[in-house]
Formats: C-alpha cells, sequence, structure tokens
C-alpha cells in the first residue's frame, strides 16, 4: 500500500509539473507575441524616422545652396574712399 501511495505522489507531481510547464510555455508565448509586435512598430517607427531625416536633409541642402547662389550673386558693397 505504501508503495501506491508513493507512486500516486510521484504521479500527482509529475501531473502539477507539467500543469506548471504549460503555463510557462504559454506565458513566454504571449510575451514572445508582444515583443514581436513591440518590435514591429519599433522597425515601423524607426523606418519613418529614417525618412523623414532624409526628406529633411534634402530641403536644408537645397536652403543653403539656395542662400549661397543669392549671396554670391549680390555686390560686394564698395568700401569708403575707394
Amino acid at each position: 500500500m505504501v508503495r501506491l501511495e508513493a507512486a500516486v505522489t510521484r504521479r500527482v507531481e509529475v501531473d502539477e509539473a507539467r500543469a506548471d510547464r504549460d503555463i510557462e510555455l504559454a506565458l513566454m508565448d504571449e510575451d514572445r507575441a508582444r515583443l514581436a509586435a513591440e518590435l514591429d512598430a519599433a522597425s515601423a517607427q524607426l523606418a519613418r524616422m529614417a525618412s523623414v531625416t532624409g526628406e529633411v536633409e534634402r530641403r536644408l541642402d537645397r536652403a543653403i545652396d539656395t542662400v549661397s547662389t543669392v549671396l554670391d550673386r549680390r555686390p560686394s558693397p564698395s568700401r569708403p574712399g575707394d
């Protein structure tokens, strides 16, 4: 009878461990899915920021070129006594 009780106890412990493992796996799977979604969102935001940064860079380059052109075309100021 003692052996039977020991076998039942071991079986209950194994079943509980299996249930705990299944719960842990489900929780890890939920975490993985959440982290994957967060990574996708962060990657998309990074791509948008890179695009915006590129556009800002192009606009600044054009503005600098325009200002340089205007400054190069203006007549040089005459100095008194020339």
